[in-house]
């Protein structure tokens, strides 16, 4: 029996709640491949690629969702930690301030 798009999304929520980035980005990566404009997919395989330390496609996955919504403060603020966390803190710095406007002056 095969899952549907909800059933794969919690099993991944799962597997991060369990302190399993990995498997949960290999759970999700199929699925975001079918629906690339999920943004609720792609926050979650976003943060499951920054906490298991694959930095480079946490950026992509966080460009893309900005890309798809200018205006998410979130996806600012985790692509400009993920830029930080890569040492490209004056790149970071542009989403940290984009951030801090939409928020409402926090920086963080």
């Amino acid at each position: 029996m095969e899952e549907n798009t909800y059933e794969t999304f919690n099993r991944a929520r799962m597997f991060m709640e369990l302190g399993d980035p990995i498997y949960a980005a290999r759970t999700l990566e199929p699925i975001v491949e079918h629906e690339p404009d999920s943004r609720s997919l792609l926050e979650l395989l976003g943060r499951a690629y920054f906490h298991s330390a694959q930095l480079n496609k946490a950026e992509r996955t966080f460009r893309r969702i900005i890309e798809l919504d200018p205006v998410d403060n979130w996806a600012h603020i985790a692509l400009a930690r993920t830029l930080e966390r890569q040492s490209r803190h004056e790149e970071a710095s542009t989403y940290r301030r984009m951030y801090s406007v939409m928020s409402g002056g926090s920086l963080d």
